[in-house]
């Protein structure tokens, strides 16, 4: 047999074996569990704005990924012609939060164990998945991060603002300082006690200081 004739019989065969019931029932997984990742992604976000588009993404890639890969299987022809459109495909779409790379990858790998027949691998790998994000997402193992950004009129105000924010905070880290004429602009990260913001209340009520803003901390904030 030459090596013209292994692609051929390839080719013949991925035809008389393609089944219509088996890739519908495999398309049809993949929808749920595609369904599953966008509902634990919801569930697990911590974002600034959630999006809706990326949630339907992931459902679309474990359908599209698995439907690629049963043509992949089933003829050596198509896999390498498959190589080679694939190859020229770029994705500039940028990444926002990085907890969404690990639900791109977590479709893209369920409907790659779809795709390769291995249904139950996948269902029971996406459920402990699901299990785990859901877990560590609903865990709290700190105080969640503050930045508090405070505007004082001089050195005496910013003064009596550290004294009351150490007093009220479990942490209390300056990040930035920034000193204008007749105006010095203090930015903390902070850690607060019991999720009590009343401290901010307070320190706006000192002589001295214009206003005070205190926002969640991401690890993203640029001054």
């Amino acid at each position: 047999m030459t090596f013209n004739d292994i692609f051929k019989n390839s080719f013949i065969e991925s035809v008389t074996e393609f089944s219509a019931v088996d890739t519908v029932i495999a398309l049809a997984f993949a929808l749920v569990i595609g369904l599953f990742i966008s509902l634990i992604y919801k569930k697990t976000f911590s974002g600034v704005m959630y999006s809706n588009g990326f949630a339907m993404t992931l459902v679309g890639m474990c359908l599209v990924t698995s439907l690629v890969i049963m043509a992949v299987t089933s003829n050596v022809v198509l896999s390498l012609g498959m190589v080679g459109a694939l190859s020229i495909v770029r994705f500039r779409t940028a990444i926002k939060e990085p907890m969404e790379i690990v639900f791109l990858f977590w479709a893209l790998a369920s409907g790659i164990v779809v795709g390769a027949g291995m249904i139950p691998l996948a269902v029971i790998g996406s459920i402990i998945i699901g299990a785990i994000l859901l877990l560590f997402a609903n865990k709290k193992f700190s105080n969640m991060p503050y930045i508090l950004i405070v505007s004082c009129d001089n050195e005496q105000a910013e003064n009596e603002a550290r004294e009351l924010v150490k007093a009220a905070t479990e942490k209390f880290i300056v990040k930035s300082k920034t000193v204008e004429a007749g105006s010095i602009e203090l930015t903390a990260e902070i850690r607060v006690k019991n999720d009590n913001t009343e401290f901010v209340n307070r320190l706006s009520e000192l002589q001295g200081i214009a206003n005070a803003t205190l926002v969640t901390f991401n690890g993203e904030y640029m001054s």
